[in-house]
């Protein structure tokens, strides 16, 4: 030992409250001093370990069996750190896009009740933060702390991986620990390392681009002083700002909107900047007995609400939805006014249609769906873009998986697919390579990699069908042929009004199904109608599935959702007969059937085919 003194560190991956793998070999690693002997203790075993001349040291425990808490001391001989609550259970990397990350706090609507009071001990979730860099991986995390459940806590957490560890301690009673390194909006490329991008082309200028030093500070400077003018502009040109939200304004000579509606066919269609609403509301003495909750749907894209001239909430983007708690003191009984400034950056604003407008209290509801005064407060050219570099290649991968390196994990669940389906074409290929990355970088060449298809979500303005995210789930349905993976289908449980749904639970539970028939070996039914076989006979269409138990079970609409072409290629409506494991598909317009789809559509709806178990099938289209 060097006489030297140095300060003794682990990586940030480490810390009180961690989760570690069981029954595999656990790495850990820090720095010292150089050339230094350090002791390790843990669960009544001694270890020792010599630093390098850079101080860097790596220790690897023997695999250990499920158990907890421990603490895990160091010590060089004249200084120690001590891990407290260590646990030691199931770990797994949640990646992927904002459905991954989507906290519970946006899923009260549904949980609430289950969720309020939460308190596990053995559910931690270390949140990875959000950093990016493109000149090399780096070494270590940049922070991160381990939480367990709690009622403080819990509303941080994943919700897809909240409800998977909470059936997964349900079921082996083991901890469960959460690495959560999702980033809302990111596509698949910002998740792999730079010598994969390069192996798959296409993406060396941005590479070289980014990588220049004080190219991404300097961008970034730049675009926020154009984003701050855009706003100061907007607020010194805006005739309402001071005026238009207070109570008694005289609103007589404005124009009437119904909310909620697309601006789009009206007058607003062109609009960028912001437009004023208003609406007068009569509140009950009862009603002010109760909390109150103002629901304004989701709004593209940001606004201000005001309830008697004093501002109640605010949201910046488009996605959240508008949940504002009204203080006490600010609504009196009898008539009150809403003044709702909606800001629309670019393209078209609007109401989202099929959510909830409204004020509601107790056993008390106000429906504020219906004709709104309005006037427009400012235009302006559109908002400049900010540059939103954790999207582009490489950047997370090095920030956020490269510093997980030696970290051992039960598998991997991963959410994303949605910032891909501009290029739906090519993601089975992406998703391939990255699969391969992560595994390489973490050093478990079979590492389980469990993945969540595309849900239904209407992308196209109505009354046009959109396919990208269709193409996009045949894509992923390819992926299978990737070992150690597994699907789970959500393409009942979206909302087509929502790019975030609720119902991450069943979500949760379905990737805990995969787990426990792929990981853990059990037989259990883990996944939907599975299409074995395609075939024609005559003028109809023959497909048999497997994975049905007892039957195909339906849940009809007002369509069967499967189409079938012939050789002009042109899809028809199909008729579908069912008969245990087999459907039975024509159309009159059909002669000769070429193809068959099923759920083609990013919002199919329709039948939708299920098995006992209640899982749905997959989409897919097939060549006869």
């Amino acid at each position: 030992m060097t006489n030297q003194r140095s300060s003794i560190t682990l990586a940030q991956v480490f810390g009180n409250g961690m989760v570690l793998q069981r029954d595999m070999p656990i790495t850990i690693w820090g720095k010292a001093g150089a050339n230094e002997s350090l002791n390790v203790e843990f669960r009544d075993k001694r270890y020792t370990v010599e630093t390098q001349p850079s101080g860097d040291w790596q220790l690897k425990l023997e695999p250990m069996s499920a158990g907890g808490p421990f603490e895990l001391r160091i010590t060089n001989g004249f200084e120690e750190i001590m891990i407290s609550d260590v646990l030691i259970g199931d770990v797994w990397l949640l990646g992927g896009q904002s459905n991954m990350e989507f906290p519970i706090n946006r899923t009260l609507d549904l949980y609430e009740d289950e969720v309020r009071n939460a308190e596990h001990s053995f559910i931690r979730q270390l949140q990875v933060p959000m950093v990016y860099d493109f000149s090399a991986p780096r070494e270590d995390l940049s922070g991160g702390e381990w939480r367990s459940v709690t009622p403080e806590t819990i509303m941080d957490f994943s919700a897809v991986g909240y409800f998977f560890a909470k059936a997964h301690y349900a079921k082996y009673g083991v901890p469960v620990g959460l690495v959560l390194t999702a980033i809302g909006g990111t596509p698949i490329e910002a998740w792999m390392s730079e010598e994969v991008i390069e192996q798959i082309g296409g993406y060396e200028e941005d590479v070289a681009k980014y990588k220049k030093p004080g190219y991404v500070e300097d961008t970034i400077r730049q675009e926020v002083e154009e984003m701050n003018r855009w706003y100061q502009t907007l607020n010194d040109k805006d005739l309402g700002v001071g005026s238009w939200e207070k109570k008694d304004f005289n609103d007589d000579d404005w124009e009437s909107f119904y909310i909620p509606n697309s601006w789009r066919g009206s007058e607003l269609e062109p609009i960028n900047g912001s437009v004023w609403f208003r609406k007068e509301v009569e509140i009950s003495e009862e009603m002010l007995e109760h909390d109150l909750l103002l629901r304004l749907g989701a709004i593209i894209d940001a606004d201000e609400v005001y309830l008697n001239g004093t501002l109640v909430g605010e949201t910046g983007y488009m996605y959240p939805p508008r949940k504002y708690p009204i203080p006490s003191g600010v609504i009196k009984p009898g008539v009150n006014t809403i003044a709702l400034r909606v800001i629309s950056n670019r393209d078209v604003g609007g109401f989202v249609k099929g959510k909830d407008y409204c004020i509601e209290g107790g056993p008390f509801f106000i429906d504020l769906e219906g004709p709104w005064k309005y006037k427009v407060g400012a235009t302006m050219e559109s908002l400049p873009h900010l540059t939103a570099f954790q999207y582009k290649p490489s950047g997370v991968f090095n920030g956020m998986i490269a510093p997980l390196s030696g970290y051992a994990f039960k598998g991997v669940l991963w959410y994303q697919g949605e910032s891909n389906t501009g290029s739906p074409e090519s993601y089975a290929g992406l998703f391939e390579n990255m699969v391969a990355n992560w595994r390489s970088t973490l050093g478990q060449p079979e590492l389980p990699f469990l993945y969540v298809q595309l849900p239904n979500f209407q992308t196209t303005p109505e009354g046009i069908v959109g396919y990208n995210w269709a193409v996009l789930r045949e894509q992923q349905l390819k992926s299978l042929n990737i070992p150690q993976t597994g699907m789970v289908v959500t393409i009942d449980i979206g909302e087509e009004n929502d790019l975030h749904p609720q119902n991450k639970k069943s979500v949760g539970e379905r990737l805990l199904l995969i787990a426990r028939e792929l990981i853990y070996g059990e037989e259990v039914v883990s996944k939907g109608p599975i299409l074995e076989e395609a075939r024609r006979e005559g003028s109809k269409a023959k497909l048999i599935f497997t994975n049905v138990s007892e039957g195909i079970v339906v849940k009809e609409h007002e369509s069967s959702n499967f189409e079938i072409c012939g050789e002009d290629g042109e899809f028809h409506p199909a008729t579908a007969e069912y008969d245990g494991e087999t459907v039975l598909l024509y159309s009159q317009q059909v002669e000769e059937p070429q193809i068959v789809r099923y759920a083609w559509r990013d919002n199919p709806r329709g039948v939708l085919l299920f098995n006992k178990a209640g899982l749905p099938a997959s989409p897919f289209r097939i060549k006869l």
